[in-house]
């Protein structure tokens, strides 16, 4: 078990250094303004990363892509029971300047404990700043795709998982419209853990085709100072959700990850307002319905956005 834990391991690993690569290159010819600035870190516990980082392009405000593959001593462990650990990954978030255009995020990984546990996570959400149904059914069916190839039951699966970690108690609303999100996926057999990771790595290679075609499509709209405004509002939800309950977050922190990489998430510029609520009617409220009560976006017959085909 060891030996096929080190084989994953070392695949893993490859896959989202390689998928870092793509998605900035991907990225960056998109923004068509901006390229990415990279640091190369070392953790002093073992391993290390490269954190990309573009800001003030033309389509993106701030991008960012971490890659890293870190070792060391776990949390847990005691001098009784000392325990190591291995994780592997991938996180990104990008916020776009313009309020037509979401944020989303992006996270694969997978850990590994004293040769003895051994595990894959991740997943994918949008979070609008107004309400495009059509990019939302676009979104989660490209991801449904992705996750039928291997097990029909992991969308649905994925997606509620989604939804309910994505949620701002203190709010009682979603952060966005979700997408999926999974942890602790792992396989008692080899080849139950091959399987896994063919599943995450079509996972991760579903971003592309999932999230571009979004901006591509909403790119040249313009937008007033009002829905800019709106935007910035959202993020403030945006970065409760994130230092409040998210557990990546948390991890990095608790195991002496590097603080600038790990709060690359945080958009450069957000905004706190006392008690603001939308107009009934408006696209803002629209929004803020669907974040009360999550519905679901793959209805029957819709097979993709028409805008895209592949």
């Amino acid at each position: 078990m060891a030996e096929v834990q080190r084989s994953l391991r070392s695949r893993a690993e490859e896959l989202f250094r390689k998928l870092q690569d793509e998605i900035c290159a991907t990225l960056e010819i998109l923004d068509g303004a901006e390229k990415f600035f990279q640091e190369s870190w070392s953790r002093p516990g073992g391993g290390g990363g490269r954190t990309r980082i573009l800001t003030e392009g033309a389509i993106f405000e701030k991008a960012g892509v971490n890659f890293s593959a870190v070792h060391g001593d776990a949390v847990e462990s005691t001098a009784d029971n000392p325990l190591t650990f291995f994780a592997t990954g991938i996180s990104l978030v990008l916020h776009p300047r313009s309020p037509k255009i979401p944020t989303v995020h992006a996270n694969f990984r997978y850990f590994e404990q004293s040769d003895r546990q051994a595990w894959f996570g991740g997943g994918m959400d949008l979070t609008p700043y107004y309400l495009d149904e059509e990019d939302a059914f676009h979104f989660h069916r490209t991801l449904k795709i992705a996750c039928d190839k291997h097990d029909v039951t992991y969308y649905p699966r994925f997606k509620k998982w989604c939804d309910e970690y994505f949620y701002i108690k203190h709010r009682e609303e979603t952060r966005g419209i979700g997408g999926i999100f999974f942890d602790y996926f792992s396989g008692n057999t080899a080849r139950e853990r091959e399987e896994l990771f063919a599943f995450v790595q079509d996972a991760a290679h579903a971003f592309l085709p999932a999230y571009v075609p979004i901006v591509e499509k909403h790119r040249s709209e313009s937008y007033a100072e009002e829905e800019k405004h709106w935007q910035l509002l959202r993020r403030g939800r945006y970065v409760e959700f994130n230092l409040v309950y998210d557990r990546g977050t948390r991890f990095g922190l608790e195991t002496n990850g590097r603080t600038e990489s790990i709060l690359m998430s945080l958009p450069s510029v957000a905004r706190w307002e006392y008690d603001v609520h939308p107009a009934p009617g408006t696209p803002e409220a629209k929004l803020e319905a669907v974040l009360k009560q999550p519905r679901e976006w793959t209805e029957p017959g819709f097979t993709g956005w028409k805008g895209f085909s592949g």
